[in-house]
């Protein structure tokens, strides 16, 4: 049985954010596109779908209701001093100049323009364990959430008439001719598929799917492979359009760097094998190693330096951690990374929000301590402390240093605030400066207070997530060969190509730079496209 052919103007492989956004763009300039996505068409929207929908952008209303006075300069400063660009890192590095110089005009005014909002208080993210990250407030959460910009962008991409889909149809190779790529060829529900195409765009997202593919790239500055890492990302994004890319002469680069995070639990309701979900960890929770000896000598607090957290985490015995904190910091602190585990947002409900803000997050709290195995509970330390060793099954776990560890930490708190000598509580004071964050800080309080409910630990692995690395592009989000020139027709946009020339964030990311990279990504292969380039 012969395959069947297809002819298209624009093939976009991908309906992820970046896929969409591209579609959206040609679209939009009257341009004629096939959508192709192995996934069924209700799951478009891809990884989007899932996430909180933070976006790291300067110069908004947002920023100036809260008088915060930003630039693209400053931005660019904190940029590249976070990246530590390589010198082989030149199409990253430009990228990143051209994300601060265009974040507002080209994500932030479009979405906007598009009906995507976008929740008053802006957040402080990835500040730095020294002041060396975001200067300023800058984390913009959307409306909705991921789902919320996914969803609206897919609504009107759908409304055009010389839009064109492919769902559950798997992209298995490239097709070239004469050094130019014209198409692909695959497997559909109904057979073998083939596509010919003046322009390809791949928008497949990363490797983070597969743990295999992580486990290869993996770099030993996060310390060995973790054997007990979790999955956060769709096991489709499996990166085996990378190789693909490069069998068409395309290069893909820095695949070992990757933005996983430190505070990863088991999923309770798991969907594939080692799935996880990823934590927005408590500042106020004292954050221990697997002998209950507190992470130091700085300690972990989270919103400060997810790259830090990964290393140190990652190279602790056993590769995991306990967060140590009780009921009254849980409710007001804990939160998920992710759209459903974020309802008010998601269903944009502000006074609902506010409250829960005030009153704290028990449903949540209450779902976790009892759905899922990495939280645990009890009314006093040695109670909990025998259920963590027993969760942990390595013996490793000293009862006694660990009820050493928190009295040692509380009485410190008891002194008062005039004579607090410890990073993390000068932390929570410098946290509670600032609005958005004293919505989600607690005041400094005791771990074992009076009234402050029951003791709660939670293990916390390394959980796979984004791919930093991918496909070398130029700021046409055209693929680059091996000499640094255009590979014909193929283009590349979003996690795939690194969120922008191979590595848009260099080592480490501000946060909240990747969703909007899709954006800024896909727009700019559309408009090459519809511009002749």
């Amino acid at each position: 049985m012969s395959a069947a052919l297809h002819r298209c103007e624009t093939l976009v492989i991908g309906a992820g954010l970046a896929g969409i956004s591209t579609a959206l763009e040609l679209l939009d300039q009257g341009r004629e596109v096939l959508l192709l996505d192995a996934a069924p068409r209700s799951h478009c929207g891809g990884q989007a779908n899932d996430a909180f929908g933070g976006m790291l952008l300067c110069g908004t209303p947002e920023q100036r209701r809260n008088k915060v006075q930003d630039s693209p300069q400053l931005l660019l400063e904190d940029w590249l001093r976070v990246a530590a660009f390589e010198p082989d890192d030149h199409w990253g590095r430009r990228w990143a100049e051209h994300y601060a110089e265009r974040n507002k005009a080209d994500i932030y005014d479009w979405l906007r323009q598009r009906g995507v909002s976008f929740f008053p208080a802006v957040q402080w993210v990835e500040r730095g364990n020294f002041g060396d990250g975001n200067s300023l407030p800058r984390y913009h959460v959307a409306w909705g959430c991921g789902r919320g910009i996914a969803q609206t962008l897919t609504r009107q991409m759908f409304e055009h008439d010389r839009l064109s889909c492919l769902f559950e149809h798997r992209v298995l190779g490239l097709e070239t001719r004469n050094g130019a790529v014209v198409g692909c060829h695959g497997r559909g529900p109904e057979g073998d598929f083939r596509i010919e195409t003046e322009h390809v765009v791949v928008c497949s997202g990363g490797i983070n799917g597969d743990l295999a593919k992580v486990r290869q790239h993996w770099d030993p500055l996060y310390g060995p492979f973790p054997e007990n890492i979790l999955n956060g990302t769709d096991p489709r994004a499996d990166g085996e359009l990378h190789a693909q890319v490069q069998a068409a002469g395309g290069q893909v680069v820095k695949l070992g760097r990757m933005w996983n995070y430190a505070a990863g639990i088991a999923h309770p309701e798991p969907q594939y094998p080692q799935h996880g979900l990823s934590l927005i960890p408590s500042r106020s929770a004292l954050w221990l190693d697997a002998t209950g000896r507190r992470i130091g000598p700085q300690p972990l607090v989270g919103g400060f330096d997810t790259h830090d957290q990964c290393k140190r985490i990652g190279q602790l015995p056993g590769q995991y951690g306990w967060q140590l904190l009780n009921w009254r910091i849980a409710i007001k602190e804990i939160a998920i990374s992710g759209t459903d585990s974020n309802p008010h947002f998601r269903d944009r409900k502000l006074l609902r929000l506010l409250w829960q803000l005030v009153t704290g997050n028990r449903e949540l709290v209450r779902w976790l301590i009892e759905r899922c195995p990495d939280v645990l509970a009890a009314e006093n330390l040695p109670q909990l402390a025998g259920k963590m060793a027993a969760l942990a099954g390595d013996g490793r776990l000293d009862p006694n240093l660990l009820v050493a560890t928190v009295q040692h930490y509380d009485a410190g708190i008891r002194r008062g605030p005039a004579l607090y000598n410890d990073e993390q509580l000068r932390r929570l004071q410098q946290l509670r400066q600032w609005r958005g964050d004293r919505l989600r800080t607690c005041r400094v309080q005791p771990i074992m207070d009076t009234g402050g409910g029951p003791l709660i630990a939670i293990r916390t692995r390394l959980i796979s997530r984004k791919s930093m690395g991918g496909m070398l592009t130029d700021l046409h989000s055209r693929v680059l060969d091996a000499q640094g020139e255009p590979v014909s027709g193929l283009y590349a946009a979003g996690e795939a190509a690194g969120f922008g020339g191979g590595g848009i964030s260099g080592i480490r990311s501000l946060e909240g730079t990747f969703l909007s990279n899709c954006i800024l990504n896909g727009r700019r292969a559309a408009q090459a496209i519809a511009g002749g380039g």
